[in-house]
């Protein structure tokens, strides 16, 4: 495994930041161990800080409309680009002609290309010839890994006696990922033993310790492989709580996520993410997401776990509707709810914590 950090970052999300479509950026804005983060990609916010324009919180990460703008204010100061990251996350996971054109820029500057996506870059020859001409390595991080690495489901995630939490959804990018990350920190802040299960490549981005990346596996082997990666954690660490990101969520026409996760990291509870304002999956009108009651229904007859709190994205909504909405959320399906990405997870925690043998 590569020390972390392993270099300097400028993000690539044009036209997609503040969008869902954006959520591998917005995830390496709010936290990465894998990369020092520089600046991000996109014109309709250049000039603003990435982390206001994200969460109404200024972190020093600017925003600029173009790759040589990015590149030419990181070689004005001490540590200079090394890192050109695909912060998309467009339906289909292909790269536009615009963004392969940028990807090609950023090789010929001396940059390193790492990819979340399903077009590889790598399969690519005239991007791999350039590559070559001036030393820099193209990253394909949800390229298939060969089945012979790969682990089949065999039973030992019984010995893991760590709490295990699922962070699921009620949809794709709604904020799981987000909220596994603060819970995770939230524990460790407390003097707990916590890690985190990382099943996407924004995690893998963000550095991530253990974990797989779901879309990429072969279906046999992604029970396995989950199994795997929680049983490592618990196996090098010994940590008193295992939090595992979700991906998709249950009934998403799309993005059907969720089932392998609770069929073999048997989570002993689950928090549940929802964004009160949607209506209807995401990128698919026509296709109502369902009620939340139906939603926990479904978890909990699928695990034979329960639900234990339910976490909030509060896209839509006004700063001063949020407490009713979690309000509303409690009294409709009797339990607590959070916004933890406003108000922190001391609240949420306090709820887990009952679970912690």
């Amino acid at each position: 495994m590569n020390p972390l950090p392993e270099g300097n970052a400028i993000v690539y999300c044009e036209g997609a930041f503040n969008t869902p479509n954006g959520k591998t950026a917005h995830g390496l804005v709010r936290f990465t161990n894998r990369y020092r983060m520089l600046s991000v990609i996109d014109s309709l916010y250049a000039g603003r800080d990435a982390g206001d324009v994200l969460d109404g919180k200024a972190n020093g990460i600017p925003i600029f409309g173009s790759l040589l703008k990015a590149v030419s204010e990181a070689d004005s100061h001490p540590r200079p680009a090394t890192h050109f990251v695909v912060g998309l996350a467009p339906d289909g996971g292909r790269l536009s002609a615009t963004a392969r054109k940028d990807a090609k820029n950023a090789i010929s500057y001396g940059l390193n290309v790492d990819c979340g996506l399903h077009g590889y870059l790598t399969e690519d020859p005239a991007l791999m010839k350039l590559a070559a001409k001036f030393g820099v390595r193209i990253r394909d991080i949800r390229k298939p890994p060969r089945t012979k690495k790969l682990h089949f489901f065999s039973g030992k995630i019984e010995e893991v006696t760590a709490l295990k939490i699922a962070v699921l959804g009620t949809d794709s990018a709604i904020g799981k990922r987000t909220t596994a990350w603060l819970i995770v920190n939230g524990f460790k802040d407390l003097g707990l033993g916590a890690e985190m299960i990382g099943t996407g490549q924004t995690a893998w981005m963000q550095g991530v310790k253990y974990g797989i990346i779901l879309d990429s596996l072969v279906n046999d082997f992604v029970a396995g492989e989950i199994e795997h990666a929680v049983w490592s954690a618990w196996k090098q660490e010994k940590p008193d709580v295992i939090v595992i990101e979700g991906q998709g969520s249950l009934m998403n026409p799309a993005y059907p996520g969720g089932f392998e996760i609770l069929a073999a990291g048997r989570p002993d509870v689950i928090v549940l993410q929802h964004a009160p304002s949607r209506l209807e999956y995401d990128g698919f009108p026509g296709y109502p997401i369902q009620p939340l009651t139906q939603q926990i229904q479904a978890i909990e007859l699928l695990s034979g776990k329960p639900v234990v709190a339910v976490t909030i994205n509060h896209e839509g909504l006004q700063q001063d509707q949020i407490p009713l909405v979690c309000k509303t959320i409690q009294k409709e399906v009797n339990l607590p709810a959070f916004d933890v990405l406003r108000d922190g997870t001391q609240a949420i925690l306090k709820t887990l914590n009952a679970y912690i043998r």
